[in-house]
């Protein structure tokens, strides 16, 4: 089969790097296109994934529809000189596409659609399955539900075993309290009129924690001077090594905060999403993995922080809550390849028959 991934962020990199890694050793052809999204393509160089560059997304929320044409050209151009048959990610240039070729299409989407209205209006109706965390509710009938979260792709104990020797590249011994704080750019489509932590939040949140153990901070773009001295310097690849065995993960990022707890590292996160969001509310109020506040909520947010640096083996309490989750939740990179050998036949099965889903537990 001649598969065609299109990136759109450095998490659908993490996401689809598994499968692409199974599809490629049992002989199928998976092209990777990527967005010239520097972070993106630093992760497919580091995985030793070759990938295509269609070109730069532009920030401005007016220039992002023409944007959207020129990928949908370059991708077309993509499906026809390899002869590709099914497109796949997180994409609705891949939706557009399947529906100017013969090219069948698998769209991935861990976001509620009032979140993403855009992508639902103009990707959703062109997709041949849309992939949906089952946390979801989604009228539609291509909605395949499915018991996982787009981090179990490579988060998985399957699929992800931590590296200690990150403790090392890091500065920090087995066992020493040290946090993990993520400071978003809020530059999506979807994102118009976030708003995360502020300033004046980053520079409390840094002082409370620095008293209790070493502070890493990661940010999407260009980090505020006064925060250098703490900016993270591991490797990508190793991030969620380091992550797996942080005391906390602080911040308000969407994706990282998800991370966080699926590694059963508490998480605590703060912006305007907070509580808008299916997956990581069932991840906050069945599993009790993660914290959600929005900005007018500040007191509450370091309450909680504190609260939970005062509990006795917060770690392992973690841990405990993290396997409730897993015994619930499947392997989504051994599923997706299933899914993508077999379809679409594999796609009347998981409609008809949601349980059989879970033999990739």
């Amino acid at each position: 089969m001649n598969i065609l991934i299109d990136i759109n962020h450095p998490a659908h990199v993490h996401l689809l790097r598994n499968a692409y890694k199974i599809l490629t050793g049992k002989g199928h052809q998976v092209i990777v296109a990527v967005k010239e999204i520097p972070s993106a393509m630093k992760l497919l160089d580091l995985y030793g994934i070759p990938y295509i560059n269609i070109g730069k997304k532009d920030d401005a929320l007016a220039k992002k529809g023409v944007d959207q044409l020129a990928f949908d050209g370059r991708l077309l151009k993509l499906v026809h000189q390899y002869h590709i048959d099914l497109g796949l990610g997180s994409s609705i240039n891949i939706a557009h596409v399947s529906k100017l070729c013969k090219m069948k299409s698998i769209v991935m989407d861990d976001d509620d659609d009032v979140v993403e209205p855009l992508f639902v209006k103009f990707g959703h109706p062109f997709a041949d399955a849309i992939l949906t965390p089952s946390s979801i509710t989604r009228q539609s009938k291509k909605a395949v539900y499915i018991e996982s979260y787009h981090e179990l792709a490579y988060l998985h104990p399957n699929r992800f075993a931590p590296d200690p020797s990150v403790l090392h590249d890091a500065g920090v011994e087995e066992g020493e309290t040290y946090f993990i704080l993520r400071f978003n750019a809020f530059k999506a489509h979807h994102d118009v009129g976030a708003e995360g932590l502020s300033i004046e939040s980053k520079r409390h949140l840094v002082e409370l924690l620095q008293a209790r153990g070493k502070v890493f901070i990661t940010t999407e773009r260009d980090i505020d001077d006064e925060f250098k001295p703490y900016q993270l310097t591991v490797s990508p690849e190793k991030a969620h090594s380091l992550m797996y065995y942080a005391t906390m993960f602080v911040g308000d990022s969407q994706t990282m905060t998800s991370e966080a707890a699926v590694l059963g590292t508490p998480s605590v996160k703060c912006n305007s999403f907070a509580g808008r969001l299916s997956v990581p509310n069932e991840l906050e109020h069945k599993y009790g993995l993660c914290y959600s506040f929005l900005p007018e909520q500040q007191e509450a947010f370091f309450a909680k922080i504190d609260e939970l640096l005062a509990m006795p083996d917060l770690k392992g309490e973690w841990q405990r809550r993290r396997k409730s989750m897993l015994e619930e939740k499947m392997d989504y990179t051994g599923f997706l390849v299933w899914f993508i050998e077999n379809y679409p036949e594999s796609k009347r099965t998981v409609m008809g028959h949601p349980d059989f889903q879970l033999v990739f537990r």
